[in-house]
Order: structure tokens, then C-alpha cells, then sequence
């Protein structure tokens, strides 16, 4: 645990990081949030992010994938099929990533203002 209090919030949702000490893996699999940090104990399972990470991955995600979309198809004009192999192969990498990102800032943020 950091003498100065809780880790950093930036670094520890960039990297999925314990929100107490800030060097424990938070996540098992890719979105699965570990039972307790493996490093300082701190138990994850009370700091539930909800619905809040799913619901950034669907407007980021959205938008930079429509918004690039309609930019390629304006400027190339592609044939349908090179959106239908394109968007998907970008749109739930993107997805998956905000989701990550966006959960762990969540727990690190229910970490940081939960009582008790």
C-alpha cells in the first residue's frame, strides 16, 4: 500500500492495475476482474464497475467507427464488402480496449470514494 494513499488513478486504468497499491493485476482475463489483488489483498469483488464500462466502449467505439467510416467512404469509396471486413476487424478491438480501460478506472474510482 502507498504511504501517500491510493495509486494513481491514469496509470493504474492504462496499465489494469490495483487501486491500492497500483502494481497488482486487477484483471484474470480480459475483462474478468480478479477476486482480490494478488500483491497487497485488497479485495476487488466490493468495487463493482456496474454497467459503466460497457456503455464507454459502445459510444467511443461508435463514434470513431462511424466517423471513420463515412470519412473512407467519401474519400475511397470502397466497395460494401471492404466495410464489412474493415469495421468489425477495428471496431471490437476498440471496443474490448475501452471496456478495459474504462473498468479498471471504475474500480480505481469506487476504490478511492466507497466508505469503508
Amino acid at each position: 500500500m502507498s504511504a501517500t494513499g491510493p495509486a494513481p488513478l491514469v496509470p493504474a486504468a492504462l496499465l489494469g492495475r490495483c487501486p491500492r497499491c497500483g502494481r497488482g493485476p486487477i484483471f484474470i482475463r480480459v475483462l474478468e476482474v480478479r477476486e482480490a489483488c494478488p500483491v497487497c489483498g485488497l479485495d476487488l469483488r466490493a468495487h463493482d464497475a456496474g454497467d459503466g464500462p460497457a456503455v464507454a466502449g459502445i459510444f467511443v467505439a461508435g463514434a470513431v467507427a462511424v466517423i471513420a467510416a463515412l470519412f473512407v467512404d467519401t474519400k475511397f469509396s470502397p466497395p460494401l464488402w471492404v466495410h464489412a471486413v474493415l469495421w468489425p476487424a477495428l471496431v471490437l478491438p476498440l471496443t474490448l480496449l475501452v471496456m478495459r480501460v474504462a473498468k479498471a478506472a471504475l474500480v480505481g474510482l469506487n476504490y478511492r470514494h466507497r466508505p469503508g
